[in-house]
Order: C-alpha cells, then sequence, then structure tokens
C-alpha cells in the first residue's frame, strides 16, 4: 500500500520561509500529477500548486511568485518551497500524487503550517 509521508511544517513568522517535502513509500506508476493542497476550517481542501508529468506547473494566484513547486521523480519526493509567508497561508498542507489507468488519488497525513507573529 502507497503511503505518502510529509514533512517541513511549523510556526512561522509573517515574511519567513519553510519547505514542506512528501516522498512516497514505495514507486508509484503511471503518475499524471503531483500537487499540494491547503485546508483551512471550514472551508474545502484547495489546490496550491501542482507540477504534471511534463514538467509544467500551476499555482494558486495567491502564491504565485511565493511558492514554489518541483519533484525528484526517481525519488517520488515532492517539494513546496514557501517564501513571504502570510497569515493567509496558515493551514494543513496535503501533498497528492495523482495515477492514472486507473485513475487513483494518493494523499499525504497533512502537515500543519501557520504563520503568526
Amino acid at each position: 500500500q502507497v503511503q505518502l509521508v510529509e514533512s517541513g511544517g511549523g510556526l512561522v513568522q509573517p515574511g519567513g520561509s519553510l519547505t514542506l517535502s512528501c516522498t512516497g513509500s514505495t514507486s508509484i506508476p503511471r503518475i499524471y500529477s503531483v500537487g499540494w493542497y491547503r485546508q483551512v476550517p471550514g472551508k474545502q481542501r484547495e489546490s496550491v500548486a501542482i507540477i504534471s508529468n511534463d514538467g509544467s506547473t500551476n499555482y494558486a494566484d495567491p502564491v504565485k511568485g511565493r511558492f514554489t513547486i518541483s519533484r525528484e521523480g526517481a525519488k517520488n519526493t515532492v517539494f513546496l518551497q514557501m517564501n513571504s509567508l502570510k497569515a493567509d497561508d496558515t493551514g494543513v498542507y496535503y501533498c497528492n500524487f495523482r495515477q492514472i489507468l486507473p485513475t487513483i488519488d494518493y494523499w499525504g497525513q497533512g502537515t500543519q503550517v501557520t504563520v503568526s507573529s
């Protein structure tokens, strides 16, 4: 069974930086995309950054220019470099690996990011 293990969350002051990482326990075949999502209490999980198999990236508007997603394909690892953090970036961050044929979404356990002074 595939497990995604996340690390790197924590408490940081506004303007600070954090790097999240997520690694799959085993090799996942036919990966279509990997990404990071954020969830805050009372709201749906929302996409933050996604990197597709062709290397193209997609960022939510509020994080453009501040966050960078990258992937080490051979190691089934995805990173999210977060700079110039704001209070609105606070939430639980989940990594996602999407497999195709069949379509299966794998999720990490979530890591808390709190931006506060």
